[in-house]
C-alpha cells in the first residue's frame, strides 16, 4: 500500500480542525471544474461556429478555384482545358466572370458583385441547398434569370412576386465616364429567380446569373476572372490541386474550399487560440486555491507531521503526502470538469437549450458545438500540468518550516 497516497486521500475526504480548510479545498475543486468546463465549451462551441461556417462555404464554393496570380481576369486560353478536365477525379469544369457592378431595382441602388456561372454550377456546389426563396434557375426557354444574395436582395428590397427586373449597370471598356453620358455605361436587365443565404459576407455581394449575360455585360471576350472544378468525392482533393498547380505553374493559384477563406480561417483559428490562453490563464489564477488550500492543511496538520516523524517517516515521505493532496485536488477537478463540461455539450447538441438571439440573422436557432478529442485531450493534459506544478511551491517551502520544527 502506498502510505502517503493512502493518507492523502484520508486527509481529502476527512473533516478538517478548521472548517475554512474545507471551505478552501472545496473552492480549490471547484476552481478547477469551472475552468476546465469552460474550456472544454467554449472551445467547443467555436469549432460548432467554424465547422458551421465551413459548412456554408462548402456548399457555395467549387472544391477547387484557380485563379491569377496577377490581375483579376486572364484569357481562358493561357490554360490548357483539356489537361485539366483529362486528369482523373475531375468531374465538372466551370469558367466563371466575377466584376462590381451598380444594381438598381425600383429606387433603389446597390453594389454588388456579379458572378457569371454556367448551367452545371448546381452539379458541383450545393447552390439548390441554400434556396431560402424561390429557385435556382439561370434559364428558362430562352429568358434569363438570376439568383441573388438574401443581403442584396433585402438591400434592393427585391421580391419575386413583382414585376419589376433588377437593372445592372457596368462601364463600357476603353470608355471614360463623364457626366451624364449614357454612352459610357453598359446596361441589362434580368429578372430574380431565386434568392439564397450562405453568410452575411456572401449574401449581401454576390447576385448570381448565367455566363453568357456577364460576358456580354462587362464585355470580357476571352477572359474569365477563374476556373471553378468539382472533383470526385473519392480521390484525395490534396493530390488533384498538387496535379494542377504543377501543370499551370506559377502564374495561377489553385485554392481549396478552405484556402479560398484563408483570411477568414485564419481569424477563427487566431481566435481560438487567444481564448484557449485566456482561459488557460484564468484556470492558473483558480489553481492559487489550492496553493492557499495546502498551505493551510499542512499549518493545520503539524501535529500530525510530528507524530509521523516520530513514528519514523521521513521528510520525503511527510512531503510525499501533501504532494498528493495536491494532485488528488487537481485531478479530481480535472476529472469532474471534462465530464461535465462534455455532458453539457452533448445535451447543447440533443436538445439545443441555448438559443441564439431571433432576430432573423441566424440561420441557426441554438447555439452550435462540436467537441473534437484532440482539444478534450488536449485540455486534460494543460489542467492536470498545472495541477502537477501547482503544489510544489508549498510542499516544499511551507512544509519545510514544520518539519525542521519536528526534527529540533
Amino acid at each position: 500500500m502506498n502510505l502517503p497516497l493512502y493518507i492523502a486521500k484520508r486527509y481529502l475526504v476527512s473533516k478538517k480542525k478548521q472548517n475554512i480548510i474545507n471551505i478552501i479545498s472545496g473552492i480549490s475543486i471547484s476552481g478547477i471544474i469551472v475552468g476546465t468546463m469552460a474550456l472544454i465549451i467554449v472551445l467547443s462551441v467555436m469549432n460548432g461556429f467554424s465547422s458551421l461556417i465551413n459548412y456554408f462555404f462548402s456548399s457555395f464554393d467549387a472544391d477547387l478555384k484557380i485563379t491569377p496570380v496577377e490581375g483579376k481576369m486572364f484569357d481562358s486560353s493561357e490554360i490548357d482545358a483539356d489537361a485539366i478536365k483529362n486528369i482523373p477525379g475531375v468531374l465538372h469544369y466551370a469558367e466563371i466572370i466575377e466584376e462590381s457592378a451598380m444594381l438598381k431595382y425600383g429606387s433603389q441602388q446597390y453594389f454588388a458583385t456579379i458572378k457569371g456561372i454556367p448551367q452545371n454550377y448546381a452539379s458541383y456546389t450545393n447552390i439548390d441547398s441554400l434556396i431560402v426563396d424561390g429557385e435556382f434557375i439561370l434559364n428558362d426557354k430562352g429568358t434569363e434569370y438570376a439568383v441573388v444574395g438574401q443581403g442584396v436582395a433585402y438591400n434592393l428590397g427585391i421580391g419575386l412576386t413583382f414585376i419589376d427586373p433588377i437593372r445592372i449597370m457596368v462601364p463600357k471598356k476603353g470608355r471614360q465616364i463623364k457626366i451624364n453620358s449614357a454612352r459610357a455605361i453598359n446596361y441589362n436587365s434580368i429578372f430574380p429567380s431565386g434568392i439564397f443565404a450562405v453568410l452575411e459576407e456572401v449574401d449581401s455581394k454576390y447576385v448570381l446569373v448565367p455566363f453568357d449575360f456577364a460576358k456580354n455585360l462587362f464585355e470580357s471576350g476571352s477572359n474569365i476572372s477563374s476556373i471553378e472544378l468539382g472533383i470526385d468525392k473519392n480521390v484525395r482533393v490534396g493530390d488533384i490541386q498538387k496535379k494542377i498547380q504543377n501543370t499551370l505553374g506559377e502564374k495561377f493559384h489553385v485554392k481549396n474550399k478552405y484556402q479560398q477563406h484563408d483570411s477568414l480561417n485564419k481569424t477563427m483559428r487566431s481566435e481560438k487560440a487567444v481564448v484557449y490562453l485566456i482561459l488557460v490563464f484564468i484556470l492558473i489564477i483558480a489553481s492559487f486555491n489550492v496553493l492557499s488550500s495546502l498551505s493551510m492543511l499542512i499549518i493545520d496538520k503539524k501535529d500530525d507531521i510530528a507524530i509521523l516523524k516520530s513514528m519514523g517517516a521521513t521528510s520525503k515521505t511527510i512531503r510525499r503526502i501533501f504532494l498528493f493532496e495536491g494532485w488528488l485536488i487537481s485531478v479530481l477537478g480535472a476529472v469532474i470538469g471534462t465530464v461535465l463540461g462534455l455532458f453539457i455539450c452533448w445535451l447543447q447538441i440533443e436538445f439545443g437549450f441555448m438559443k441564439l438571439p431571433q432576430n432573423g440573422s441566424f440561420v441557426i436557432s441554438a447555439y452550435p458545438v462540436r467537441v473534437i478529442s484532440t482539444d478534450v485531450v488536449l485540455i486534460f493534459g494543460v489542467v492536470l500540468l498545472i495541477g502537477f506544478l501547482a503544489p510544489l511551491f508549498p510542499v516544499k517551502f511551507i512544509s519545510n518550516k514544520y518539519l525542521l520544527r519536528s526534527d529540533s
